[in-house]
């Protein structure tokens, strides 16, 4: 049977930003689903005064839906795709960014429902918490302070994670170019900051969250490295896989390389389409 490739975003992200590397596995010949976590896509929060011209002081007090949504509502709605993908074949699981921590709390949960885990550049924390990854010597060099200019409002007041993507301010555009898409020209740089959206939630999980050897490490995996991701950079890449690794020694990561930063392998899909298309289980 076919297999089908469900595609979970990260942090900010949503559907959008999969289609056209959907076009591209379609004229390969695959199926595909991308998922909209809870509070994503159509049901993500666009506060009035996120138009132009914007009210800073509106913005950074408007309440967002995404507020109170947990990790564990993350894995629950993936399941539940994954469920429905599976009556129709095998399906390959495939995480970008913090979205590889919701892939690995469903394969914790559900690993009957998966055939092959995929990581592009993203998070399958093994022996740390995701937050805690970020006070490691892998991270030393990612600029995280610079990001922060174009947050919107107290994560703690409002209960959310908000970022004003549509902010004119030059150092902050700079510093979110540099951060996800320093090989992309000014135009596709803001057309894909034009498909995030402000609000994220603020669980991205706790220790027991980790990748567990039981069920987890039994799922075949593939690591797509990002040789150019400065906002997850490639040593804190290497060093996930190495504890995956070690977690199910007999169960390693299959490890493949794609140039470029952290959103270019979706700006263009053509190599990670192809390089997926190698991973799909053989159809019978």
């Amino acid at each position: 049977m076919q297999p089908t490739f469900v595609l979970v975003h990260g942090a900010f992200g949503n559907s959008f930003a999969f289609a056209p590397l959907q076009a591209e596995l379609g004229l390969l010949g695959h199926r595909s689903v991308a998922v909209d976590l809870p509070g994503h896509g159509f049901a993500a929060t666009y506060p009035d005064a996120y138009q132009a011209p914007q009210d800073a002081e509106r913005l950074a007090a408007a309440p967002g839906a995404i507020k109170g949504v947990t990790l564990a509502d993350n894995a629950a709605h993936l399941i539940r795709v994954l469920e429905r993908a599976k009556e129709n074949g095998p399906v390959v699981l495939v995480s970008h960014s913090r979205g590889g921590a919701t892939a690995t709390a469903a394969a914790n949960a559900r690993p009957d429902l998966i055939d092959r885990l995929v990581y592009v550049s993203a998070w399958c924390p093994v022996d740390l918490a995701v937050g805690d990854y970020y006070a490691e010597p892998e991270m030393a060099g990612v600029d995280t302070a610079s990001l922060t200019l174009a947050l919107a409002g107290n994560p703690a007041e409002l209960g959310v994670l908000r970022v004003n993507f549509r902010t004119a301010d030059p150092g902050a555009l700079a510093a979110l170019k540099a951060a996800f898409l320093a090989d992309g020209t000014d135009d596709e740089f803001r057309a894909f900051l034009n498909t995030f959206q402000p609000d994220e939630n603020l669980d991205a999980g706790t220790a027991a969250d980790r990748a567990r050897a039981a069920t987890w490490g039994r799922v075949p995996r593939t690591y797509v490295r990002l040789a150019d991701d400065a906002s997850l950079p490639l040593a804190l890449q290497d060093r996930l896989i190495r504890e995956g690794d070690a977690l199910t020694p007999d169960n390693p990561y299959d490890v493949r390389t794609l140039p470029g930063s952290h959103l270019k392998w979706l700006v263009d899909p053509a190599p990670a389409a192809r390089l997926l298309g190698e991973l799909a289980p053989p159809t019978g």
